[in-house]
């Protein structure tokens, strides 16, 4: 990979990797950069295209890697009509444009939807992770075996350095939630089970949640918004609903009892907040509190309250209500696009790894905001330097508040605080700026 490379993705088995001073760290993450560019810039089309577009064949500082960097939605910059009608041969080509690992061999013929596409780039090595918006038009990020194993290391490592625990085989794993059906998210999910489950995981109940499942959901509640659904589409529309609902429902009863019957051994119970708060206040509703519980369990949660409202003190509750430590509550944020988690500290602040650089850009996502001592408001943008199978850079949709200092914590290097929001749920939406190379190679390969 190179040796800038090498030495910050070797940092995940090190203890001491979120106490490197971001001064320190940071001429070696510019060399990893311009070591991944000389080995994509001919491999990755889009790259290749980009980098000849704006002449940059050297990163000798971080506002040099700006305009190289892709914006979130390049990941779903496919025409939705390839996908909805089935046109896979165009779908690999689109597919072949963003990743370093050729898109070669694949057997569309009888393929049915993009559920069974997937399967059909995974049995050639083309492990495909997709996440689905709210327009119902996901994002479809390619991954190899090295992205797979290096995000258990990852997600292993963050655990163990948030919780203090070793890899143990002897706690009870209780999903408290469904897992999306994607690459990513089960290889996260697997890394704690094997390392941390005696070896018997009791998942939430239920279908898994595919990208077919939810992309078709969300498409036609779109078609029933905006009055193109047909009466047949709208009754199907409210079966699927009442089919999801009650899922839920049994699959939070279900959880609920299971957490209940264990409730003397240690557990991690892993789920989204607002489904670990209603386990939460039914288990409290049948009489049960935190002395009924053991006192070395976990809870493993990301992301936020995804539009959920809850009371003030959920979090307090929720880990009272398991007997929870604060210190052992492991929570992260992450997102598809980068290969790691970011475990939150007891600051309430969520800390990069060595491999992960974080880049501050404005709102319009163009310009870098030059790193200070202090905390700074903006778009947040990363390269991952682990990142195998795509371009490492990436901008996302999320607003941020950064700091490259010493955190509240003790520990060094970039935090992020816990008040993340999307552009897309501000006033006026997300305005990313886009340069246009992503359409018009689109546009090209069609």
């Amino acid at each position: 990979m190179g040796f800038a490379v090498d030495k910050l993705v070797a940092a995940v088995d090190t203890k001491d990797r979120h106490d490197i001073p971001t001064p320190e760290l940071l001429p070696l993450q510019i060399e990893a950069v311009n070591e991944r560019l000389r080995c994509r810039v001919n491999k990755i089309k889009l790259l290749g295209k980009r980098a000849e577009s704006i002449g940059t064949i050297q990163i000798d500082k971080l506002a040099d890697l700006v305009p190289l960097l892709f914006e979130h939605t390049a990941y779903k910059s496919y025409p939705e009509s390839w996908l909805t009608q089935g046109k896979w041969a165009l779908m690999g080509r689109w597919l072949d444009s963003i990743t370093s690992h050729p898109v070669e061999g694949i057997n569309i013929e009888g393929v049915k939807d993009v559920d069974d596409w997937i399967e059909r780039l995974g049995s050639r090595g083309h492990y495909v992770s997709c996440s689905s918006g709210t327009t119902g038009k996901c994002s479809i990020l390619p991954a190899s075996m090295v992205d797979r194993d290096f995000t258990k290391r990852s997600m292993i490592a963050c655990f163990e350095w948030t919780t203090g625990l070793k890899p143990s085989g002897d706690y009870k794993m209780i999903g408290g939630g469904p897992l999306p059906h994607n690459t990513r998210s089960m290889d996260c999910s697997s890394a704690v089970i094997d390392a941390y489950g005696d070896g018997d995981p009791l998942r939430f109940p239920g279908e898994p949640i595919t990208v077919g499942h939810v992309g078709a959901m969300v498409t036609l509640r779109r078609r029933v918004a905006d009055g193109t659904a047909r009466p047949s589409d709208i009754a199907a529309f409210e079966q699927t609903s009442a089919k999801r609902a009650k899922m839920m429902e049994e699959g939070v009863e279900i959880t609920v009892q299971r957490v209940i019957d264990n409730r003397h051994r240690k557990l991690v119970i892993s789920g989204m907040i607002a489904t670990l708060h209603r386990v939460a206040t039914e288990i409290r509703a049948r009489g049960y509190s935190g002395e009924d519980f053991h006192p070395e369990n976990v809870i493993q949660t990301a992301g936020g309250l995804k539009g959920a409202t809850l009371p003030a003190d959920y979090r307090k509750f929720i880990l009272d209500t398991f007997n929870v430590k604060a210190e052992r509550e492991f929570q992260f944020y992450s997102m598809q696009e980068i290969s790691t988690a970011l475990p939150r500290c007891s600051a309430d602040r969520y800390h990069a790894p060595p491999w992960l650089i974080v880049l501050l850009l404005n709102d319009e996502g163009n310009n870098l905001i030059e790193p200070s001592g202090d905390t700074q408001e903006g778009r947040a943008a990363f390269f991952d330097v682990a990142v195998d199978a795509r371009w490492g850079g990436i901008i996302t949709g999320d607003k941020i508040h950064v700091n490259y200092g010493k955190c509240g914590c003790g520990h060094e290097g970039p935090s992020i605080a816990s008040d993340i929001v999307r552009y897309s749920d501000l006033p006026g939406g997300d305005k990313i700026s886009c340069s246009g190379s992503v359409d018009a190679y689109v546009r090209g390969a069609s």
